[in-house]
């Protein structure tokens, strides 16, 4: 995989992995992916009212535009009270159009991403024990805490998954935050970022970020992407992440 030379094309490979994610999250935790015509949609029945995990990712605006009613009865039928669609700032279309059929903006994350060369790693905390183990039950409930989220509404993945590795992070025994890899083609998604409230403040979250994306250089992928939210850009800049323009979130609610 060639990595890309602009902002054009760096947002592109953040956008081109969201869906291979969302599969994995849908099919992971008991839904499906519904897909046509280069609209994808992740249906979460398990969590109904968190727009995060339905989302819906499109390749072109006027195929997603043509969706929308197909996608409304689609999480009508699956009884999801709520789900968005991720739209690039500039696709000022598609916005109109999911306004007009009452989406309401939700949330602005920012597409970023690096070369895996460029990774900056923070100094190694040695109170800070960092393992590597597939505990998705553990994930899902330091995520719920870590995000205000009610019992339940972050369901974890069952099974295995190969594409993904999953960090925890540990002081004097206590595990206060963890971090996900998901490996698409040559490159490394950061997700499920969280650090619970009692150790945040040591940079946890970064020397999480950090061990995983050392692991994927390791392994020989070449890019890292995430979405990042308002409170991790900051964690991300000084990691390495370069910023390529803003997500939004069009959200419906029932």
């Amino acid at each position: 995989m060639a990595i890309p030379e602009d902002s054009e094309g760096w947002l592109a490979l953040v956008r081109a992995g969201m869906p291979p994610f969302w599969r994995h999250l849908a099919e992971g935790t008991g839904g499906r992916a519904w897909e046509e015509g280069g609209v994808f949609a992740a249906v979460v029945p398990s969590s109904p009212q968190r727009s995060f995990f339905n989302s819906v990712l499109y390749e072109t605006g006027e195929k997603l535009i043509e969706s929308i009613d197909e996608l409304a009865d689609l999480y009508v039928e699956a009884e999801i009270t709520a789900w968005t669609v991720w739209v690039p700032e500039h696709d000022t279309a598609v916005a109109d159009a999911l306004q007009a059929a009452g989406h309401e903006l939700d949330a602005t994350p920012r597409a970023m991403a690096m070369p895996l060369s460029n990774l900056r790693p923070p100094e190694p905390d040695r109170e800070l024990e960092i393992r590597v183990e597939p505990d998705y039950e553990l994930l899902s409930h330091l995520n719920e805490i870590a995000y205000g989220y009610a019992p339940g509404d972050f369901p974890p993945i069952k099974g295995d998954e190969p594409s993904l590795r999953t960090y925890f992070g540990a002081v004097d025994g206590e595990t206060l935050g963890c971090a996900g890899a998901f490996t698409h083609g040559d490159d490394c998604e950061i997700v499920y970022v969280a650090v619970l409230p009692e150790g945040r403040g040591r940079g946890m979250s970064s020397r999480l970020m950090a061990r995983a994306l050392e692991d994927a250089r390791a392994q020989g992928l070449e890019t890292t992407t995430l979405q990042a939210t308002k409170l991790g850009y900051p964690v991300y800049v000084k990691l390495g992440y370069a910023d390529h323009g803003i997500l939004q979130m069009w959200e419906r609610r029932e």
